[in-house]
């Protein structure tokens, strides 16, 4: 533990201490989200942030690499997969913070980083249908790919209000950690490095060093640059864990060790999952493309009911931990006692998002926000 714990600090000071220099490049490059009536920020705001988040992880790497345990996952290529797909997608997500992409060239871009790292080894050999479940190559490399394309643009389409993206991968990857590293202590003999594990700890640290500089009101965003490569880190983690965890290892219960292995890492992303796939059938029976930005994301619809941008990215976040220590829970813990908690938690979470804005006197009240408009990111394309 004491070395994962030295990669989460590794990650977040070398984030937290050259974000300000990107969002000195951002200024220099002119990659700044201007401000206009419609916009939450009140004064420019650089891009650009994903660039220190990435360079905080790549840190971490190097340092990981040359410590007495966690060499070991450098061993294998998947790993340094993971980090040249991210080198990728954030390369392109930093050229669309600066001169805005087409939708089509970011696709190429993080369909080719999804590539290298199934090339790498990060891809789904099997899926743990109870026993391993196994598919012919070329369908699990698809599922790979689609796994990742799906889950960079989920982060994508939440980069929508100050520190949203940045606290729900913060939380996610906190609890891909827990699984994967509690997890493999159950296995015999126990091994508790491995690439899942270093992957979420070094999300976490590289997430915590930017949120000083990027929670409401941010002196920075991340961008699509941090966007894509969060989304696919996060994506590398999951196919790990899902790739080498059975059933068997999971749950005794026969229903149970079916389901968890794939319940658990989806319910983990389930916030920025459903936001995407809500957002692709809501543009789609409305005759626009998927990535065609709109307001009706999870966050625009906080702030319409009349909750304040804080107190809205709060909510979220506490969403997206019942969500995704809720399932874990499933895992370490009896069910009916994990049931209960998850329950008693959502009813906290229903109550507030519901009263709040009922119980705050004159100060948030619903915002009307046109159906054109971008709160968060103005001439960003949501997706792809």
């Amino acid at each position: 533990m004491r070395e994962y714990l030295f990669v989460i600090v590794v990650a977040a000071i070398v984030t937290y201490v050259t974000t300000p220099l990107m969002g000195y490049l951002a200024r220099r490059f002119h990659a700044v989200s201007p401000v206009r009536d419609r916009d939450v920020h009140t004064v420019p705001i650089p891009r650009l942030g994903g660039v220190a988040i990435f360079l905080g992880f790549a840190a971490a790497g190097l340092v990981a690499s040359r410590l007495p345990y966690l060499h070991q996952i450098f061993s294998g290529n998947e790993v340094k997969g993971v980090l040249a797909g991210g080198a990728l997608v954030c390369l392109v997500g930093a050229i669309d913070d600066v001169r805005e992409l087409d939708p089509l060239t970011k696709l190429g871009g993080q369909l080719l980083a999804a590539g290298i790292m199934a090339f790498a080894g990060v891809q789904l050999f099997s899926l743990p249908l109870g026993e391993a479940t196994v598919l012919p190559a070329p369908i699990l490399v698809g599922l790979t790919i689609l796994t990742v394309v799906f889950s960079t643009n989920a982060v994508n389409f939440i980069d929508g209000l100050d520190g949203l993206a940045a606290g729900v991968v913060a939380i996610a990857a906190l609890s891909f950690f827990a699984y994967a590293y509690l997890i493999s202590r159950s296995y015999s003999p126990a091994n508790v490095f491995t690439a899942a594990a270093f992957i979420s700890a070094a999300l976490i640290g590289g997430c915590v060093g930017f949120l000083p500089h990027n929670v409401f009101p941010a002196r920075i965003f991340m961008g699509d640059s941090g966007a894509l490569f969060l989304g696919l880190a996060l994506a590398a983690a999951m196919i790990q864990i899902t790739g080498t965890v059975s059933g068997a290892d999971v749950s005794a219960n026969p229903v149970l060790a079916v389901l968890l292995p794939l319940l658990v890492p989806l319910s983990i992303m389930l916030l920025p999952l459903l936001d995407v796939l809500f957002a692709v059938i809501r543009r789609l029976r409305a005759g626009r493309l998927p990535w065609q930005a709109d307001a009706q994301h999870l966050h625009h619809r906080m702030l319409q009911v009349g909750h304040g941008h804080r107190r809205a990215v709060l909510l979220l976040w506490l969403w997206a931990a019942i969500a995704a220590f809720g399932s874990v829970g499933f895992v370490f813990a009896a069910p009916l006692t994990a049931g209960l908690i998850l329950a008693g938690a959502a009813v906290v979470a229903v109550g507030l998002t519901v009263l709040l804005p009922r119980l705050t006197l004159g100060t948030h009240r619903p915002v009307d926000v046109p159906d054109d408009h971008l709160v968060d990111r103005p001439g960003a394309t949501h997706g792809l």
